[in-house]
């Protein structure tokens, strides 16, 4: 009986853990529902237009899956990255120099049957091998990850206004764009009424597949090795830098295609800053989904709401748009106290003496040191 009970505790308590994701987004919408009241507007009605700006026609769902399918790309990237130990922050030049080598693609003259899987190949092998360079340098040379990939975003922005000011520019030369990518190289629309575009489907499939290799596969055993003991994975045989760079290759090779999907399926065509703070909000996006897949999706699906229907919301009630940015966060710092808390139980008993603030302090001190790359 007791072991029956004892069974019980741990399939609920995994239940409990696996859907952290949603008690974390609750609470902050919770908190949330508190911080517009203080603003003198309904929580209601803001969010009743931050759901009808977000889903109210087909055009605004369109939109917020839009904008869902760049977070599921760069986010599963991330988290990828992160489950081998490599806290890879470069999406942002990721996705740039992914979106250069598809629009390269898309504005050759290529025959339609192959125009597209090249684009999405040179997109994918843009964006990985822009994020190898960071993981040989770590692998190599022991330069931080952190350091170069923030710099080697810079970089790719640069870069990209070079080209779409210069050799890329469309001609007559009005604005810092490339011409417009053949339609053999487009994505497909999949939502009449929208811009909603078939690359939803790859990134959902592509979720799909980074979960499988994390989990079935001897690379994914790998990866997950080296992410939680690289001394122990190279004792027992694993090639820890050439695990380092493979995840980051592959990490950026995802959001890479985050660029790819925008400009192929939404704009077709580059422009100079076409796609600003989506590598930056991936990060917030795998940490809130636990860097796994399917915990990705839906992180990357409450962003895209809040992003799309955050205007509607302003409009409806005037609750600033900045209380979106404020709810992620907070969402993002509710699953990592759960986990800290999962991992160190004994942090929730007080001591001796200590007040409610000293007790939150404490916890708090403890995220930031857990999470410190």
């Amino acid at each position: 009986m007791n072991r029956l009970r004892a069974l019980t505790r741990i399939k609920l308590g995994g239940v409990v853990l696996g859907l952290a994701p949603v008690w974390a987004i609750l609470a902050a919408l919770l908190l949330g529902t508190a911080l517009i009241a203080v603003t003198g507007a309904s929580p209601i009605e803001a969010y009743r237009y931050l759901l009808r700006g977000a889903f109210g026609n087909a055009n605004s769902l369109g939109d917020t899956l839009i904008k869902t399918t760049t977070l599921v790309f760069a986010g599963v990237g991330m988290a990828f990255a992160f489950r081998c130990g490599v806290f890879n922050i470069g999406g942002e030049g990721q996705i740039y120099i992914g979106a250069l080598f598809a629009t390269v693609i898309g504005l050759l003259r290529l025959p339609p049957v192959i125009h597209l899987p090249l684009a999405l190949l040179a997109g994918f092998v843009g964006g990985g091998l822009w994020a190898a360079i960071a993981g040989w340098l770590k692998a190599r040379r022991g330069l931080n990850e952190i350091i170069v990939t923030i710099f080697m975003n810079y970089i790719a922005v640069i870069l990209v206004s070079y080209f779409v000011t210069g050799p890329l520019k469309e001609p007559p030369g009005y604005y810092p764009q490339t011409a417009e990518v053949a339609v053999a190289s487009q994505l497909p629309v999949i939502l009449p009424g929208s811009r909603l575009h078939a690359g939803l489907l790859l990134a959902l499939v592509s979720a799909v597949v980074i979960w499988v290799v994390l989990r079935r596969t001897s690379l994914g055993f790998q990866v997950r090795a080296v992410g939680a003991n690289p001394t122990a994975a190279r004792h027992a045989g694993i090639n820890v830098e050439g695990n380092i760079v493979l995840a980051m290759f592959i990490s950026g090779g995802l959001a890479g295609w985050a660029g790819t999907a925008e400009v192929l399926g939404v704009q077709h065509r580059l422009r100079d800053f076409f796609l600003v703070g989506f590598g930056y909000d991936a990060i917030a996006v795998a940490l809130l989904g636990q860097s796994d897949p399917f915990g990705v999706i839906l992180a990357a699906l409450f962003f895209g709401t809040l992003r799309t229907g955050s205007g509607a919301m302003q409009r409806g009630v005037g609750v600033p748009t900045a209380l979106v940015f404020l709810i992620q966060g907070l969402a993002v710092i509710f699953v990592l106290i759960g986990t800290v808390l999962r991992a160190r139980p004994q942090l929730l008993k007080s001591k001796k003496g200590e007040s409610v603030r000293d007790l939150v302090g404490r916890i708090g001190r403890t995220v930031l040191k857990r999470r410190a790359p």
